[in-house]
């Protein structure tokens, strides 16, 4: 598969995943919505803005698809950035920080694959 339409559509099923039951979302990315409540209300968000990249992605071609990946890849260096700095903080363990990382890390790996030039 495509790494541009593989990292698409894992965009919708995490973005849908985190806006219609977030606090599944919470547990998989090891979030505690139990005693943050106002967790489900910022998974909700992010789903939102995953959901819209993967499917503005998977629906442009050519340079528009090209500029969407390339800001895709972008937000995911900022989400890496972000679960390194919750961990160094303490908001999240040194475990959940490098779950949380490991994903965007790879989003923006496939992302770079995806905007190489082909042969």
């Amino acid at each position: 598969m495509n790494p541009v339409t593989g990292l698409a559509l894992g965009r919708l099923a995490i973005g849908a995943t985190s806006v219609a039951t977030p606090d599944l979302a919470a547990k998989l990315f090891r979030l505690d919505c139990a005693n943050n409540p106002q967790l489900s209300y910022l998974l909700r968000l992010f789903g939102g803005r995953e959901i819209l990249i993967g499917a503005l992605t998977l629906a442009a071609g050519g340079s528009a698809r090209r500029a969407l990946v390339l800001g895709g890849v972008a937000v995911d260096a900022v989400d890496v950035l972000a679960a390194a700095v919750a961990g160094r903080e303490g908001v999240v363990s040194k475990p959940t920080s490098a779950l949380l990382m490991a994903p965007a890390a790879a989003a923006v790996v496939a992302g770079g694959f995806g905007l190489r030039p082909r042969t």
